[in-house]
């Protein structure tokens, strides 16, 4: 790219609606109710007494993914800029997305696991997302010889807080209690559930597309095969270890789905929401990376759970 395509990209805006960012996140509670109604309190015992898929889970998460993707961005040389290459970088160090855990039961992967990898990451994003964006961040900066800091990120406490207990923790209790002591309800209500919950995920992907159409239409045909690169690789690093450390066929597909779905929308709030990057040049490439990251990876997830659904489907017919 040239350099009047990055200074075109640095100058765009994108905007954090906050009534869309609550819609989405009373949809994604909703949607992890649905998710919870096929969980029983047995399962998770079974997730950390065989603790080896949540560790190997982590590992591909909080290390491998960030470290692959600065890789990636040195790779990728004089195609990107280190605004946008910072943007790769922060998406892969913020926790896994909570969608996740709606692929993970789509995809009928392990969804306690999905479900025990997000609350683990999400904890612990705290300490490991200004690590690994500090660490990486200036790493690249200084194999691309650019003379800007990196900020030091603090992490919104009540943005963790609300991903935890409010959209995990409750949501997930209602879903098990229902499981548990009105199972014919819940048998009734997860069929329902899941179609409601797909059409709530494209509805999710408009709301989030349109409020800032413009910047990403200006800008869609620049980073889209950038995310789409970027994204492919975090699910493959998923698969792979799942494979190579010989991992049962659903926690591989967990491990897929929880390495290449992050919560951009984190990413987004420590940008847009915080004065953490006031200071920095003109940084648009790191705001339509993060945003176009949070509208892809939605579509990714579907399409890689539709391909799963699809194999198993294949496999019980022959």
């Amino acid at each position: 790219m040239s350099n009047n395509v990055f200074d075109f990209l640095d100058g765009l805006q994108v905007t954090l609606n906050a009534g869309g960012m609550n819609t989405i996140n009373i949809v994604l509670a909703f949607v992890m109710f649905g998710v919870a109604l096929g969980i029983k309190p047995r399962m998770f015992v079974e997730v950390f007494r065989k603790p080896k898929s949540v560790l190997l889970g982590m590992c591909s998460q909080l290390i491998l993914l960030p470290l692959f993707t600065f890789l990636l961005a040195l790779a990728l040389g004089p195609r990107i800029n280190w605004s946008m290459a910072l943007g790769m970088i922060l998406v892969a160090s913020c926790p896994g997305g909570n969608i996740s855990n709606f692929m993970s039961s789509l995809s009928k992967a392990n969804v306690e696991l999905s479900v025990s990898l997000t609350a683990i990451s999400t904890a612990l994003c705290i300490l490991m997302t200004p690590f690994n964006f500090w660490l990486y961040g200036n790493l690249y900066l200084n194999c691309a010889s650019v003379s800007a800091d990196v900020p030091h990120l603090v992490i919104p406490l009540w943005d963790v807080f609300k991903t935890i207990f409010i959209l995990l923790g409750i949501p997930l209790t209602l879903g098990i209690l229902t499981s548990q002591y009105l199972p014919k309800v819940a048998d009734k209500l997860k069929k329902p559930l899941q179609w409601l919950s797909i059409i709530f995920f494209i509805a999710m992907v408009v709301l989030s597309f349109w409020s800032n159409r413009a910047s990403f239409l200006a800008c869609i045909k620049y980073i889209f095969l950038i995310v789409l690169i970027h994204n492919l690789l975090a699910l493959a690093l998923g698969f792979s270890v799942g494979s190579a450390f010989k991992l049962p066929f659903r926690d591989r597909r967990t491990l897929t789905i929880e390495t290449g779905i992050q919560n951009s929308g984190l990413g987004l709030v420590l940008l847009l929401g915080t004065s953490i990057f006031a200071n920095l040049p003109p940084h648009g490439g790191m705001l339509v990376i993060t945003a176009w990251w949070g509208v892809w990876h939605i579509v990714s997830g579907l399409t890689v759970s539709t391909i799963f659904s699809i194999i198993d489907r294949k496999k019980n017919a022959a």
